[in-house]
């Protein structure tokens, strides 16, 4: 597969192609127009949030290959804001214009399964897990765990979904039977002391700049916030910026990628172990839009766009909340709260559990006392 690549750094007045029209669409439009660039946002929902905010759109579907190639035409490069686009829309993007993140990193992402294979050969820790494809695969797999589990579809799984809490007396045909008997892995559960994760971006001539680890809350497989500084050692928060390096490196990436953690064992001895990544700006560094000079969804536009990098330094302390389903209908007392910085995406209804805007508390970073 043989791809368009960017030759020089684009113009204000440029074109970005945004496959995907959700909220991180939405911010990346915004984004990309205080920097004097046009979004053209392709999706195949008419009500997509980030259409509010782009100069262009395209509803369609991502099988339609003509609407596809028209798109192509009218940018000047491409990306996307979630990592479940079909293959085949983002090569036949790719023949006609540049694409950023690149296919690799989109492919390996789609699938759990190669993705923990992919992982583990560079070195890098990941819980032990089983490839499951059929009951029996199930039977055995809990059977070698011999801990509790969780059972994941290899694909389109997100927030929570798709995933199924495993015991070894559990009945592993009902389990596969609950998740439509798709290809799936079982992680062995990990005992965690807290989430964090890495939010770099990767420009061009291999410039990497990572922003301050957050630490992660969840709550029903969704993000429920996230708080810098994370609280942990200097020395293991570099340890997880030089895993997420490595392999941003081995992809070969550009743009901003989300590498999550979970920080397993004693205080004394702390262990990295690598969840997942994803090719795309991310929830957890949705703190950045407040906190820093240069937010995630602005250093993604530098990077596609071939444009230098900008710092991802804070200058504030941050924890950032997601507000979800109805919480949103509480905006006029959410827009009391002065220290808060309110984020809502133009999403359609209140559905239980849907990600409809965020809150971010911002706090001064403590003085260091100097001496003379």
């Amino acid at each position: 597969m043989t791809s368009a690549s960017l030759c020089a750094p684009l113009k204000p007045g440029s074109t970005i192609g945004i496959l995907g029209g959700g909220q991180l669409g939405r911010m990346l439009a915004q984004a990309a127009a205080r920097l004097g660039l046009h979004a053209h946002i392709y999706c195949p929902n008419p009500q997509a949030p980030a259409f509010e905010v782009s100069s262009t759109r395209t509803i369609a579907q991502f099988d339609d290959r003509k609407a596809l190639q028209k798109f192509a035409r009218s940018v000047d490069v491409v990306t996307f804001e979630f990592e479940n686009i079909p293959l085949m829309a983002a090569d036949l993007v790719a023949e006609q214009v540049p694409l950023y993140p690149n296919r690799k990193a989109l492919e390996i992402s789609q699938d759990r399964g190669v993705e923990k294979a992919f992982i583990e050969q560079l070195g890098l820790h990941v819980a032990d897990w089983w490839a499951i494809d059929s009951a029996d695969d199930l039977t055995d797999a809990l059977t070698q765990c011999a801990a509790p589990g969780l059972l994941k579809t290899r694909r389109l799984g997100y927030d929570g979904k798709g995933q199924i809490p495993l015991d070894q007396n559990d009945d592993a045909g009902q389990a596969f039977a609950q998740i439509g008997e798709q290809p799936a892995v079982l992680e062995k559960k990990i005992n965690f002391e807290r989430e964090i994760s890495v939010v770099l971006v990767r420009g061009s001539q291999d410039q990497v700049n990572c922003y301050d680890l957050p630490h992660n809350l969840h709550n029903n497989g969704i993000l429920f916030s996230s708080t810098v500084p994370s609280g942990l050692p200097a020395e293991l928060e570099q340890q997880a910026k030089d895993a997420a390096m490595k392999i941003a490196a081995a992809l070969d990436y550009k743009g901003v990628l989300a590498v999550e953690f979970f920080v397993a064992g004693d205080a004394n001895a702390p262990k990295l172990i690598v969840n997942e990544f994803a090719p795309r700006v991310h929830n957890s560094g949705h703190w950045t839009l407040d906190a820093c000079t240069c937010d995630q969804f602005e250093n993604h536009v530098r990077a596609v766009a071939g444009w230098p990098l900008g710092a991802t330094t804070r200058h504030s302390n941050a924890q950032m909340t997601n507000l979800l389903g109805a919480q949103v209908l509480d905006w006029f007392e959410l827009a009391k709260h002065a220290d808060m910085a309110l984020h809502f995406y133009g999403k359609a209804g209140s559905k239980a559990g849907r990600k409809l805007g965020h809150m971010t508390k911002i706090s001064p970073i403590a003085a260091k006392i100097q001496t003379i």
